[in-house]
């Protein structure tokens, strides 16, 4: 496992050290930044959220993701850890290869999974690069096909939606 949030800012934490990450990674000013991107974009297990295609909307997306997952649907900070990353992995795709000006992210919770969507108005599809080839922008897909339980790319009449899954344990 990659050293969870903080490998975002490229730092490699020590192992061991998870349980002060958690406690770092959910502090109340991100919860708040969280909350607010909530009321400022909408929630996206009620329908679609549109975002800007620039690279800060990453960060919105993870927080619309970790207060959906951690507070809305009430899952682990371990799976929310790994359901934000992976956010951020699509929306960074959306971003930088598809010079579309706004993509969605969709959210949805059934029975036992969890699916993350990101729509996009480009048809050209991403690529699962092998791993002796991986560099920094063949990462993502890498790391979705590590952590989730399946993934896949829809073909729409205009664009495409990259989605993924996890499973959970329903309490």
């Amino acid at each position: 496992m990659m050293g969870g949030m903080a490998g975002l800012e490229g730092i490699e934490q020590p192992r061991g050290q998870s349980r002060a990450t958690a406690a770092r990674w959910s502090p109340a000013v991100e919860d708040e930044r969280a909350l607010r991107a909530l009321e400022l974009f909408g929630n996206p297990t009620e329908g679609e959220v549109s975002l800007p295609s620039r690279p800060e909307s990453a960060a919105t997306a993870r927080r619309l993701a970790q207060v959906v997952v951690l507070r809305q649907w009430g899952l682990t900070p371990r799976m929310t850890e790994d359901a934000v990353l992976l956010v951020s992995e699509l929306v960074g795709n959306a971003v930088r290869h598809t010079g579309a000006r706004v993509f969605g992210l969709r959210m949805r919770r059934r029975r036992g999974w969890i699916r993350v969507e990101v729509r996009d108005p480009s048809r050209g599809l991403p690529c699962l690069m092998p791993v002796q080839e991986l560099d920094v922008s063949g990462r993502g897909l890498f790391l979705v096909d590590r952590l989730s339980d399946r993934w896949g790319v829809d073909l729409l009449p205009r664009g495409k939606t990259t989605w993924f899954e996890m499973r959970v344990a329903d309490r």
